[in-house]
């Protein structure tokens, strides 16, 4: 029972050893219930325990298999991140949501070397529950405290060059974290919205990066300094 439990672990990939999702920790209880169900009765055969063990595997694995070609599959086992702080504002209704407090909270911050809240610009909770941290950027402070005269100079000499972060298109605003725009070739029409673009211009986008249609991108992804990221599918069907 050992090895097949050390075997069902391989087979079923690097996640399962990893930050377990709720599906994932379902799955590892019950082969550890099913492996001591056999072990603790010696008088019962081991295919009491191999037979279901087997098909928990298989079901495990072919969930797996269906969540890599679709999101919302993903999403329904998995759930979705929750973003807790966003731009330094605390959201109370989503820790309520989540019945996280204020103590799970910064004992998670402390653990990132973050003293306070204050110095968080951005705290989304996984799905596995760990917490993923973006501090401020002091650089960013700094620009926002600066006088008006000086953001105009800025955009003047934007407009002067032609270029922001982005080469080519210019005027992107999008201060927040970063999002996907498309995912298994799938847009993501909104958040598209919330950086007020269409669906035009990330045609554009992705065929300055050498891809022609939506459903050959893997992910494309934008961050908080309008830098844009583009992954091809490999297998182009």
């Amino acid at each position: 029972m050992y090895f097949l439990v050390y075997c069902a672990m391989r087979v079923m990939g690097k996640r399962e050893i990893g930050k377990l999702s709720m599906f994932d920790l379902v799955v590892s209880i019950m082969l550890a219930e099913m492996a001591a169900f056999v072990i603790e009765d010696i008088d019962k055969p081991l295919s009491y325990g191999i037979a279901p063990m087997l098909t928990l595997i298989i079901v495990q694995i072919g969930m797996a298999f269906i969540g890599l070609k679709s999101r919302r599959l993903r999403l329904m086992i998995d759930g979705k991140p929750t973003v807790l702080i966003s731009k330094g504002v605390l959201h109370r209704d989503e820790m309520r949501k989540q019945r996280y407090n204020l103590d799970d909270l910064l004992q998670q911050l402390r653990e990132q070397n973050v003293d306070s809240i204050g110095e968080v610009d951005f705290a989304i909770l996984e799905t596995t529950g760990k917490l993923t941290v973006f501090p401020k950027d002091e650089n960013t402070s700094n620009d926002s405290n600066s006088s008006g005269s000086d953001s105009e100079d800025s955009s003047s000499s934007k407009s002067k060059t032609g270029k922001n972060q982005i080469d080519g298109f210019p005027n992107i605003k999008y201060e927040g974290l970063p999002l996907p725009l498309i995912m298994d070739g799938k847009v993501q029409d909104q958040n598209l919205e919330i950086i007020q673009k269409t669906r035009f211009w990330l045609k554009n986008q992705i065929q300055h990066n050498g891809i022609l249609d939506f459903k050959d991108v893997f992910i494309c992804s934008i961050d908080h300094n309008g830098k844009i990221y583009v992954s091809p599918k490999d297998d182009k069907k």
